[in-house]
């Protein structure tokens, strides 16, 4: 950011990859501002505004996301928003950026009960110079104001706390955070409406219900809404379960008897219904989630004869077992496991009958991770914020898949299958991705050490439909922003984080709608499928597109 000759500081569009753009702000009320004004055009749906799917506010920035409704960037769609988001950053329709903003004063202050007993309590003690009784007591002191959404649904930025409470994310994010966590990080206080990763210093526990969407409005803690914390004494532990307090309501898998469907024998490791996801909602801290391989997923439906968003079954390292009720047809996409159908071998990548009360069993598979099972109606579960996908970090969707359970297919559609079958090709020799320059490249010590030629990554074991987390060498940040806390920024799938412990993330469709660490790099969108393929242990390669990672480094562009 540079300073304007009004004072105030001068905005820059920073690109995330090939379907988004961040603008870095001032401050907090200068995002609040840009935001309201792009929402308003953003409902007109005039253009170029009708391409826009996502708008994120973070701590100094907004992230816009254009698209269309399946996530490929529109051609030419991010040169319009840039020009518009300029214009409008820059006081060019007659705004000004500075205005203070007025937040919704339309509901009661929310009392949120905390048990003071977090396992990063010291730390902050011993962070901020405090006695642990005075930063228990400072927490609560002070009223704190949700500034916006974000992370995962039901999380709240709250701003406005005891300035002595600033202290730094972890260096390393856990991987799981228990429901119910109270943390700090940075400007912000917050609470995680369920258990997932993240780097926030824990100070406490809560057991009040962040999110329900049995309610309305889903969230606890809308945009402006006072919060205060008070201390009580423990009552025992609270338990992260599929309820109004930890995740959205659970859906009715049970078809009636002959209904057709799938009845499960067995689920395997993890199967879930996934559709093509749920843009748009990133708001209320819902990612667009669904299906991981994208081009599977599409390829199976097209197979059966049906819309490509139609809802299918991605079962991780095979062992689905499932019986027919009623005549079905089916395709097996994505990663090629050995199929059987009633002890005889089904084929892949190509339309098979499943006839009544006949078994498919999917066999473990020897590489790649997730098979896509496509049936001609599609698994006809209740939709969950217009999408019947399971979003593993938020909760949102369908429960996994479990044994005894019976799915129902929908109506076959009007169309039939044009093609027996479809030439997929094999998978490559070996695992690269291309990368695109992040936002936050100037944050990364030397771009050749993340995806140099000779530089191999191994997916570590604790990586997920979230997240691919890479094991190597830990990289270094460059010595301009070495200890420096980055704002809270909006992330897209694909984004390559660099936590302070030196080894990357790579975030997949779950991924939070927003987080702490510098984005580094974005995988290129065409290469995001191949990421789901990735399996803990397998070794992957990195490489920049064109130019040479030296030259990707991006300055205060206008």
């Amino acid at each position: 950011m540079s300073a304007s000759t009004t004072g105030r500081a001068t905005p820059r569009l920073l690109d995330v990859g090939l379907g988004a753009v961040l603008v870095e702000l001032g401050d907090i009320d200068e995002v609040l501002a840009l935001d309201a004004r792009v929402q308003a055009l953003v409902v007109e749906r005039v253009p170029p505004w009708d391409t826009v799917v996502d708008v994120v506010p973070g701590a100094r920035t907004l992230l816009v996301t254009v698209g269309t409704s399946d996530g490929a960037p529109p051609t030419g769609a991010l040169v319009g928003i840039r020009s518009a988001l300029l214009e409008l950053a820059t006081g060019g329709t007659g705004a000004t950026m500075g205005e203070p903003v007025v937040t919704r004063q339309d509901h009661a202050a929310v009392e949120i009960e905390v048990v003071y007993d977090g396992p990063d309590l010291q730390d902050v003690a011993a962070a901020t110079g405090l006695a642990v009784d005075e930063v228990v007591a400072a927490h609560q002191a002070t009223p704190w104001r949700v500034a916006f959404g974000g992370f995962a649904p039901g999380f709240a930025y709250l701003v406005g706390g005891d300035p002595r409470l600033r202290v730094p994310r972890r260096a390393r994010p856990r991987p799981t955070v228990p429901a119910g966590s109270v943390g700090l990080a940075g400007e912000f206080s917050g609470v995680y409406p369920r258990s997932s990763p993240g780097g926030w210093q824990l100070v406490g526990r809560t057991d009040a219900v962040l999110w329900d969407l049995e309610r309305d409005p889903p969230a606890l803690l809308a945009p402006g809404t006072v919060v205060r914390f008070v201390a009580r004494e423990a009552r025992g532990t609270r338990e992260d379960r599929p309820t109004p307090g930890a995740t959205a309501a659970t859906v009715d898998r049970h078809a009636p008897d002959r209904c057709p469907g799938l009845e499960v024998v067995d689920p395997g490791p993890l199967t879930l219904v996934q559709d093509l996801g749920r843009p748009g909602l990133a708001r209320l801290g819902v990612s667009g989630s669904g299906a991981l391989d994208r081009a599977a997923h599409r390829l199976g439906n097209r197979l059966v004869g049906q819309p490509e968003d139609r809802a299918g079954l991605e079962v991780l390292l095979g062992g689905l077992v499932v019986r027919a009720v009623g005549d079905l047809t089916v395709a097996l996409t994505g990663a090629k496991a050995p199929a059987l159908v009633d002890g005889r071998p089904a084929p892949h990548a190509a339309p098979f009958e499943l006839r009544d009360g006949s078994v498919l069993r999917l066999g473990a598979l020897a590489r790649g991770l997730r098979t896509h099972v496509c049936v001609r109606g599609g698994i006809d579960v209740d939709p969950v914020l217009g999408s019947r996908s399971t979003d593993v970090l938020s909760g949102v969707g369908p429960l996994p898949v479990g044994r005894g359970d019976r799915l129902p297919v929908g109506p076959a559609p009007a169309t039939f299958p044009t093609v027996d079958a479809a030439v997929v090709a094999p998978a490559p020799a070996d695992d690269s991705l291309r990368l695109l320059p992040g936002p936050r490249l100037d944050w990364l010590g030397d771009p050749d050490a993340l995806a140099g030629p000779t530089v191999v990554w191994r997916v570590s074991p604790d990586s997920n439909r979230v997240a691919l987390r890479l094991a190597g060498g830990p990289l270094r940040r460059a010595p301009a922003v070495e200890g420096v806390e980055l704002p809270t920024e909006g992330l897209v799938a694909g984004a390559v984080q660099l936590p302070p412990g030196g080894e990357p993330v790579l975030f997949l469709r779950d991924h939070p709608v927003t987080g702490g660490y510098p984005v580094v790099a974005v995988v290129h969108p065409d290469d995001l499928d191949a990421a789901a393929f990735l399996r803990p242990g397998d070794e992957v390669r990195l490489r920049w597109v064109q130019p040479s990672p030296h030259r990707l480094r991006q300055g205060p562009a206008g």
